[in-house]
């Protein structure tokens, strides 16, 4: 992930020693509550605004909780502030994924890869080797966000176009792009996990292979099995797909430059933000080259003109697009709502930044992470609070970063008590903290490839198995004490 430039190394932990535990967990409760009855009564519509305005009545019942624990106004809306301001290159970055979005569905890149994908993707296998092209890309990337922001939202459209569940491809996308995004040495979560933990890099990665493969294996066989058994109507469809995308584009293996050139320049540690406005530009002058008619149409001009051209790309970039096809079940799949469509999400992050600042800045979640922490002695509860610990500030701080910093500056003692080697903090923290920040509608994960993916956590959150199982496998590891490494053993390693 690359949603944050904000320096999280020097992330400050507020602590309020009058506040106790049950204090600080009546905003959560009644979070959670108002979420729940608003999913109710809204359904899949409450992330259209309601659970927006929902997160910031949970922050408001925080800031009374923090105005009679004597945490002033200015203090809270000062934290607020600062957590809106790291969340401005997510936003940025939604922005122009919106923007590149546009133009890949103009230019024909999207259609492309969607035409070549129906012929070289059997249905049979299309999950799992939406996981390992997934992986492939996040690893090289080191960005789960960039990943589904170009392959990803191809092969939702491929996945469509064969009548597979959108929810089962948008799980199988995201285990394979959150893989690469928690062991790619360019990964910003990589990189931070152990940071904080207060070990290296590469052993840091080494060490959490041995429970991410396992994990990523478990994935791959499940989404095989899945593939066995699904029932897809678009096979036989497949030649009449072909020919209404055909007829609506000019597809060419020339417009595949683009996306090379994009993830070749995120490779080269180009910023996300350079790397997707260059993405977008060169949508652009591909749209003018290969699909001048799709232009025309948009600008609804007579004749192309470099005003209508103009037009043309801007629409595309900033507002909805739709390319009709004379096949029905194409023409919701070639739409896009450009720079428009992501504002929803925004304003989702925004609110949840809300509800966070103002939890940290009444001390609420290090009160929860101490209450966590001392609820458990042994080392099996060390780990388990550890991962209670990052899955409530997933929840309750609605960000990937702090799911990582708080609980790994409030743990490193701990751990180090317990004889325990770094690593093991570390590894715990990906496999708690970064995979499962997107199995949150509010949290910026959870908001921004629900949003880029257009399918809701709601219907993916079952399918994304290496994200929620990963969890899970660590605390397999800590309760039969598989390859927990002592201090003293790393210490004797160096």
């Amino acid at each position: 992930m690359d949603s944050q430039t904000k320096d999280k190394n020097n992330e400050k932990i507020v602590e309020n020693t009058a506040l106790n535990i049950w204090e600080a967990l009546i905003p959560v409760f009644a979070l959670v509550g108002m979420l729940a009855f608003n999913v109710f009564v809204f359904g899949d519509d409450a992330l259209s605004g309601s659970n927006q305005f929902i997160l910031l009545l949970g922050g408001a019942v925080a800031a009374i909780v923090g105005y009679f624990n004597k945490v002033k106004y200015d203090t809270m809306v000062e934290e607020v502030s600062q957590n809106l301001k790291s969340t401005s290159g997510a936003i940025l970055i939604l922005l122009m994924v919106g923007a590149l979005a546009g133009t890949w569905l103009v230019s024909g890149i999207i259609p492309t890869m969607i035409y070549y994908g129906l012929q070289i993707l059997n249905p049979t296998i299309f999950l799992a080797a939406c996981v390992i092209i997934c992986a492939v890309i996040s690893v090289a990337t080191g960005s789960s966000w960039t990943t589904s922001a170009t392959v990803g939202i191809a092969l939702i459209g491929i996945a469509d176009a064969l009548g597979i569940p959108l929810g089962m491809t948008a799980g199988a996308v995201l285990s394979g792009a959150y893989f690469g995004d928690k062991l790619s040495p360019l990964s910003d979560t990589t990189n931070l996990a152990p940071a904080m933990a207060g070990t290296d890099l590469f052993t840091h990665i080494k060490y959490m292979t041995l429970t991410t493969v396992p994990t990523v294996i478990v994935t791959l066989i499940v989404f095989i099995i899945l593939g066995f058994t699904l029932e897809t109507s678009g096979e036989a469809d497949t030649e009449a797909i072909l020919a209404s995308i055909d007829a609506s584009f000019n597809i060419s293996p020339w417009l595949f430059i683009v996306p090379v050139l994009v993830i070749g320049l995120i490779i080269k540690k180009t910023p996300p933000l350079i790397a997707l406005l260059a993405g977008t530009l060169l949508g652009a002058v591909a749209a003018l080259i290969f699909q001048p008619d799709v232009i025309l149409a948009i600008s609804g001009a007579d004749s192309l003109t470099f005003t209508s051209a103009y037009k043309g790309v801007l629409n595309a970039i900033t507002v909805d697009t739709a390319i009709p096809t004379d096949n029905e079940s194409l023409n919701d799949l070639f739409s896009s709502g450009g720079m428009a469509g992501m504002l929803g999400t925004i304003w989702l992050i925004i609110c949840a930044m809300v509800f966070g600042g103002i939890m940290d800045a009444i001390g609420a979640l290090a009160t929860i992470s101490k209450a966590l922490l001392s609820m458990f002695h042994s080392t099996f509860g060390l780990f388990a609070s550890t991962v209670a610990s990052c899955l409530a500030l997933n929840v309750t701080a609605s960000d990937q970063y702090l799911a990582i910093v708080v609980p790994g500056k409030m743990y490193s003692k701990a751990f180090a008590d317990k004889g325990l080697a770094p690593e093991n903090l570390s590894r715990t923290l990906e496999d708690s903290g970064t995979v499962t920040s997107v199995l949150v509608p509010w949290n910026t994960c959870g908001a921004y490839q629900s949003g880029v993916l257009g399918v809701s956590v709601y219907d993916y959150f079952v399918y994304a198995i290496f994200n929620w199982l990963s969890p899970f496998m660590t605390l397999l590891f800590a309760a039969f004490n598989i390859k927990i490494r002592q201090l003293k053993d790393a210490r004797k390693a160096v």
